[in-house]
């Protein structure tokens, strides 16, 4: 039996086709939320004209009323069973509704009221997130089922991060560099209406094409993926068994990071486009250039994170790569305040702020691959539990989490715009530099106390490389006496 397990890993190695069909789907999910996070905030306020405040709390209400579907779908596609099996006739289903959607959200009616505006933004945004979720949590549980190696998990993820950010980052590229170019009437050209109307057809029409491919991309692994036991559930049975589930102990660490890590992610990207035009004052045919940056941080994360897994450990590598990300976000910012960083007109700002977008950024995606890998070691040990492969649930609960207080961090940074008295339809270089020091030690401060909790979190799990082994023996030894006895229960 000691040598079942290395060989049903080296089983788990998947092909790099497939690995890439199941990654390229994710260009979808990284439009959307860049899309969410870095444009939405400064097209509904500085451009349709809802104040900040306004638009962060609709979109917090969005994200939390969407959230709650997640452990549903999750719950239900772990329990489906047709002939293409529990994943895919979910994914098929969520690419037009999808695509359609989004493109809703770039042309907001016009002539309405601030109050019918804000119903508008809540209601399209809550049917794009509902969609996405049909999409995107089926196609996550699949990371777990298509591999049980420990080491393939990390690689799976590092596809899925890398086509996430590449494809999320391409549409911020062309919308900043393209779409949004100045014109006569508007001389900021992330100001220019025009622009997201052109970035929302683009935009729906890549997400449609990137869940279509990765679901044809992946569909000839079907037949080896598992099939649930036929059972008939009420819904009580199917609440105690979600409790049951989630209440695994490192899976709860992992959620508390992952709460943690995407307040701060919201913070980070609601506020970085306010940060380049108002704090570093970059023009408008600059501003793209620090976020072309993080093309190079997602293919670091690709290259280094599951070496750096395999040599240290994933929790070690989680919680050493978030340190660093931190620490080199926040260095331009704290010596700016305290008044030794080249000034806004140096020549030397925009290389510093690109060399330190590609490794702040790249720690971080780092850290994210590996803590979704720690999520897929769990489904194991949980099944040694409580008998039931949970896939869906697992990740559906980790995007419930992710997706409710990404809303919180998105409504922090308005409420931290609202706090320092930032301006509307403000002007580069006409806003005090008390409110732009402001804006920089708060969000100092803030983002502190969010890395913190989070490495925090990552510090108690407690399943390694050694115990995921033995998980996998066990599961095999069950596997053969089912075999055995009564016969495989399909």
């Amino acid at each position: 039996m000691a040598d079942a397990v290395p060989d049903a890993q080296k089983q788990g190695r998947l092909s790099v086709p497939t690995k890439f069909f199941y990654g390229f789907g994710s260009v979808a999910f990284g439009v959307k939320d860049q899309g969410f996070s870095y444009l939405l905030l400064i097209f509904y306020n500085q451009v349709v004209g809802l104040p900040s405040a306004t638009v962060g709390l609709a979109i917090m209400i969005a994200l939390i009323i969407d959230s709650f579907l997640d452990p549903i779908m999750g719950q239900v596609s772990d329990n489906w069973r047709s002939r293409w099996g529990r994943r895919h006739p979910f994914m098929y289903a969520s690419a037009l509704p999808v695509a359609l959607s989004y493109l809703l959200l770039w042309n907001p009616p016009q002539g309405w009221s601030h109050e019918a505006l804000f119903v508008y933004l809540i209601v399209v945004a809550v049917i794009i997130r509902s969609f996405i979720t049909m999409y995107e949590i089926p196609s996550a549980a699949l990371a777990a089922e298509l591999t049980t190696d420990y080491d393939e998990r990390t690689k799976v993820m590092s596809y899925r991060y890398f086509f996430a950010w590449w494809g999320g980052l391409t549409m911020t590229l062309l919308a900043l560099k393209v779409f949004l170019t100045p014109d006569a009437e508007h001389p900021v050209g992330q100001l220019n209406p025009a622009g997201y109307v052109t970035y929302g057809y683009v935009a729906a029409a890549v997400i449609f094409a990137a869940i279509l491919i990765s679901a044809m991309g992946t569909h000839n692994q079907i037949p080896r993926l598992r099939i649930p036991p036929a059972r008939k559930l009420t819904l009580v049975q199917l609440a105690k068994e979600m409790v049951g589930t989630l209440s695994h102990k490192s899976f709860l660490v992992l959620m508390g990071a992952g709460l943690f890590n995407a307040m701060a992610g919201g913070l980070v990207l609601s506020l970085n486009l306010y940060f380049n035009t108002f704090f570093w004052q970059l023009p408008s045919n600059q501003i793209a250039i620090p976020a072309a940056a993080n093309f190079i941080s997602a293919a670091l994360a690709f290259g280094f994170a599951a070496p750096l897994s395999k040599r240290l450990g994933k929790k070690q590598t989680a919680q050493l790569t978030k340190v660093l990300s931190f620490v080199i976000a926040v260095t331009p910012i704290t010596l700016r305040l305290t008044g030794v960083f080249p000034d806004n007109s140096s020549p030397a700002l925009l290389p510093i702020l690109f060399v330190q977008a590609v490794f702040s950024t790249g720690f971080s995606i780092i850290s994210a691959i590996l803590i979704s890998s720690m999520i897929a070691d769990v489904v194991e040990d949980s099944e040694l539990r409580t008998g039931r492969r949970s896939e869906g649930l697992f990740f559906a609960a980790a995007a419930f989490v992710q997706k409710a207080v990404s809303g919180v961090g998105i409504f922090a940074s308005s409420m931290i715009l609202l706090a320092i008295g930032f301006p509307q339809n403000a002007k580069p270089g006409q806003v005090s530099e008390g409110v732009v020091s402001n804006l920089g030690l708060t969000y100092l401060f803030v983002l502190g106390g969010l890395y913190g909790a989070a490495i925090l979190c990552v510090s108690l799990y407690r399943i390694t490389r050694d115990s995921h082994a033995a998980s996998l023996a066990k599961l095999a030894a069950q596997a053969e006496q089912v075999e055995g006895g009564e016969g495989p229960e399909h």
